[in-house]
Order: structure tokens, then C-alpha cells, then sequence
């Protein structure tokens, strides 16, 4: 009987991941490319090799030109998502697969490059704590230091509920016994984490910012000429001149910031800098005041 995709070993099914990416994106896959990947022995590389083809018979097809499987013209993926969102990442991490890290040369043969950004993280006990608190449905007494004026009590007590990451720092959402409502905290400027023995009394199904979801429409700024609308539409693979994204309510200034949303009442800001504006303003405003000028 012919092994079934769900018999298949964990580790076996990334190498399986690896060799459906690096043949579709690529063009090839070798034994070598494998076995120097995975550290693998070369009849071992082999030997996935063989089963694989065994279990997707018309996706690879030898070529000795390139010493190497190639993608067949009517190659499926049956274990990997080739979705750029997910195939985009593992290459500029210069991962096997999402959440599996391999030092040393580019094993794509691929060069991707990301902005070398501050990390902007606290530290690993910092950390623990504020995750703790969020699976054990826990209090947390912190000491933060916040940019505004009106937070300025170093100490305070939370009830963190969940992560949240805007693309360039971490955040923890998180009921504030202060000031009675949720907020988001920037993990970066925590200095101090005391896990309390209270119980958490407000997790995230109290969070109406969280819970609900909008969804905003944009459509570029109306400074920029038509081949730059058209070009910006084709980028977001808007119709009608709108795009529409759907976020969590907590999120939409985060969102609108990192698209570089004009987000002014007249559109007054630079379009070639801020090349996107907000069709549903009013239905949306209300839940990111801070966003909008």
C-alpha cells in the first residue's frame, strides 16, 4: 500500500516542504541541495528524493543537464504553500521552512534583504513574564515608561491578554486597573515584571477593540497622476480603485501608519510619500482618533 501524505513523519514532511519551494521557485532541486541543507548523508538524500516522486509521480522529472528534479508542467504542491506571503519570508529568513533556521550560505541561491531595524525587544525574563501572565490568565505588576504625560505612573498593575507585532516593534494588549480599559504597552519599555497570584478578570472576550474587526477601503491619494494610481492598484490588487483590508479595531492606526496612509481631512500630505487616503473615514476614525490629522 502506497504511504498516505498524514503517515508521513514531522521531519520528514519539511524536507518534503523544502523540495516542493526550492523546485517550484527555483527551478530545481538536487540531491546535493538537500543533503547539504538538512545534513543529510547522500543516500539518504536520495532515498527522499525517490519517495517523494513515488508520492507525487508527476510533479519532478530528471534532468541531466542540471543534475537535477525539475518542476513538471502540471507540478502540484501537495505539502508546501507556495502563497508568496508564506514562500517570501522563508527565503529572506533563509529558512526550510517557516520556523526551522539553517546557518550558513543561501540555501535558495536566492539574496534577500530586509531593513536592518532596531530590535526593540525586552529582555528574555521581561518576556517570560508578560507571556506567563497571558497563558496562565494572570495580573502582572510592571514598571513602564510610557511617552505620554498622562501615563506617567511608572508602576501599574495590567492583565495582559495577547501579542501584537505593527511591523516594527512589539506590542502586549492588555486591560490597564488604572485607567479601567484596554491599551496597548510596548514591550520594549517595560523595565519590570512581577507575576501576581490574582487571576486575570478581564481577558480579551471584554476587549470590543480586539473582538471587532472593520474593514477599511483605500485608494490612492488623489495627487498622484493615473499611471501612478494604476501602478498603486496593481500593488494591492485593488478593484474599482479600492482596496479593502479587514483588521482588528485595536489595530487600524497601526495599519494606516504602516501603509503610509494620508490620514489629514484634505489629503494635504506629500502623495508620493503618503500615497494611499482612507475611503470610509467616518466609519472608522472613531476607534484610532490618534491616527487621523
Amino acid at each position: 500500500m502506497a504511504k498516505l501524505a498524514t503517515d508521513l513523519k514531522w521531519w520528514t514532511r519539511q524536507r518534503f516542504q523544502y523540495i516542493e519551494v526550492m523546485a517550484y521557485y527555483t527551478g530545481v532541486i538536487s540531491r546535493s541541495d538537500l543533503a547539504e541543507t538538512f545534513g543529510l548523508s547522500n543516500p539518504a538524500a536520495t532515498k527522499d528524493l525517490k519517495l517523494y516522486s513515488d508520492m507525487a509521480p508527476d510533479n519532478l522529472i530528471y534532468k541531466h543537464a542540471v543534475f537535477g528534479f525539475v518542476p513538471t508542467a502540471t507540478f502540484t504542491p501537495i505539502f508546501a504553500d507556495l502563497n508568496p506571503a508564506t514562500v517570501l519570508p522563508i527565503i529572506a529568513d533563509n529558512l526550510t521552512v517557516i520556523g526551522s533556521p539553517v546557518e550558513g550560505a543561501e540555501i535558495y541561491g536566492i539574496t534577500a534583504e530586509r531593513l536592518p531595524l532596531p530590535a526593540r525587544l525586552p529582555d528574555c525574563e521581561l518576556l517570560a513574564g508578560i507571556t506567563r501572565a497571558i497563558k496562565g490568565h494572570r495580573q502582572v505588576r510592571v514598571s513602564y515608561q510610557s511617552l505620554s504625560d498622562r501615563d506617567s505612573s511608572e508602576e501599574r498593575i495590567i492583565e495582559p491578554h495577547s501579542l501584537m507585532n505593527n511591523g516594527l516593534r512589539w506590542h502586549v494588549r492588555a486591560y490597564n486597573n488604572d485607567t479601567y480599559d484596554f491599551r496597548d504597552f510596548v514591550l520594549s519599555r517595560f523595565t519590570a515584571v512581577e507575576l501576581l497570584d490574582d487571576n486575570a478578570e478581564s481577558n480579551q472576550m471584554y476587549d470590543d477593540d480586539w473582538v471587532e474587526h472593520v474593514t477599511i477601503k483605500l485608494t490612492p491619494h488623489p495627487g498622484l497622476d493615473d499611471k501612478k494610481r494604476k501602478a498603486l492598484m496593481l500593488d494591492y490588487a485593488a478593484e474599482d480603485d479600492v482596496t479593502e483590508i479587514t483588521v482588528r479595531r485595536a489595530l487600524i492606526g497601526y495599519l494606516l501608519q504602516r501603509l503610509g496612509v494620508d490620514t489629514t481631512a484634505d489629503h494635504s500630505l506629500n502623495p508620493n510619500a503618503y500615497q494611499l487616503v482612507v475611503v470610509n473615514r467616518d466609519e472608522i476614525e472613531a476607534f484610532a482618533s490618534w491616527a487621523f490629522l
